[in-house]
């Protein structure tokens, strides 16, 4: 049980933005069903690292638990009309095809509702259902470089750098899923349908609100990206990462008088608050020369004790060591189900303190082909049919 118990959602999703959105869904309890092509969508196919175990794509591992699969031939005349049978039974349906896209199929928008009337109908796309740049890919990283991300990421000194994971998927799916909550909910009170579109290009300038509003109402700046150290150009100094000679030490909010006097530097120690922001470069470069000439276990006490923000900058592999985390249960510990080790990413949602339940870990293409189908009327007699037709199918393979 969950709190979407009873939302039934079909997810015409592929990639990443999408299939997160929905597993959020999936995680929340509600029923979703992945409906994915013949050979599988494309995330059960490529991996990043192109890492499989046990043929399991990391990234269906990523984004596959809590759904069930059908398999259809969406290029199939029965394919489509197994699929409107489908609409009639759903409460969501969700895409991130580019615009047009399902409309090609004959399963638009208009479509569907005439079919489903109350249906919630909700699009991810790069850019918008139209307007000048529709048609282009939305990719992660192509937005990072549009949006001004990676342009305000790095340092002055070397150059802009690209985030070295996907922020902006994961913030549209997290906006997707935002949506269709706030359209299901206005569904329960006036029983009206409504459509919701999330675009990433939005999303990415949304995920830089703060320092995107700073710029455009003219905060001062010297560049868009932090000077000697700084990890970004509107912040106090000391703000950024700081080498040790055994290690680096990201350090937070903190005046210029308190990091002067935790590392005894007294040419900082009675700058104003003012001043760590217009000479930030000296507070940065002097707290640099002295974290420099100290390992992590003289600096790291003196920042502890003097309050400063600070932490560790550490690697993925830490994350098993980190004890809020395993506290939170944040990594899930299972087996394939050929019995090799996977590691899962636990629902960062908590409802009443419990976190949701990996119902069904990433599933093979299409095993749920014949159950969906059964559910939502159809017989014994049509399901073989498909099946023999191959309009759909249904199989024990975790990829092509």
């Amino acid at each position: 049980m969950g709190a979407l118990d009873g939302i039934r959602v079909l997810s015409f999703n592929h990639f990443l933005s999408g299939p997160a959105a929905a597993q959020h869904l999936g995680d929340l309890g509600a029923d979703v069903i992945a409906v994915e092509p013949l050979t599988g969508a494309f995330q059960r196919n490529w991996a990043v690292g192109n890492r499989f175990v046990d043929g399991i794509s990391v990234n269906h591992m990523t984004t596959g638990r809590n759904k069930r699969s059908i398999a259809v031939d969406l290029k199939s005349p029965e394919g489509i009309a197994a699929v409107k049978r489908l609409v009639a039974t759903a409460d969501v349906v969700m895409e991130n095809f580019r615009p047009g896209t399902l409309e090609k199929l004959g399963l638009g928008e208009d479509v569907l509702r005439g079919i489903n009337p109350g249906l919630v109908y909700a699009a991810t796309t790069g850019f918008g259902p139209d307007g000048p740049y529709a048609r282009r890919p939305g990719q992660d990283i192509l937005l990072q470089a549009m949006t001004g991300l990676a342009a305000h990421t790095g340092s002055m000194e070397t150059g802009p750098v690209a985030v070295g994971s996907v922020p902006i998927d994961h913030h549209a799916a997290a906006l997707t899923v935002a949506g269709i909550l706030a359209a299901l909910l206005e569904r329960g009170r006036t029983g009206k349908g409504r459509r919701v579109e999330v675009n990433m290009l939005q999303a990415a300038i949304d995920l830089q609100g703060e320092s995107v509003t700073a710029w455009l109402n003219g905060a001062e700046r010297a560049g868009p990206r932090g000077q000697k150290g700084m990890a970004n150009w509107f912040s106090p100094g000391p703000y950024g990462i700081y080498a040790c000679t055994d290690g680096h030490v990201m350090i937070s909010m903190s005046t210029p008088s308190q990091i002067g006097k935790a590392l005894e530097l007294p040419e900082i120690a009675e700058f104003s608050d003012k001043d760590g922001f217009d000479r930030r470069g000296e507070v940065s470069s002097a707290v640099a020369a002295a974290m420099a000439e100290m390992a992590m276990d003289e600096a790291l006490p003196k920042l502890e004790a003097a309050g400063v923000w600070h932490e560790v900058v550490r690697d993925y592999d830490s994350l098993r060591g980190n004890p809020q985390l395993a506290h939170l249960g944040g990594l899930i510990d299972t087996e394939t189900r050929d019995g090799s080790a996977m590691t899962l990413i636990g629902s960062p949602i908590r409802i009443d303190g419990a976190a949701a339940e990996v119902r069904l870990p990433p599933q093979a293409l299409g095993a749920q082909t014949r159950d969906v189908l059964a559910e939502a009327g159809f017989s014994e007699t049509e399901i073989d049919a498909l099946l023999e037709g191959g309009a759909v199918a249904q199989t024990d393979r975790m990829s092509v």
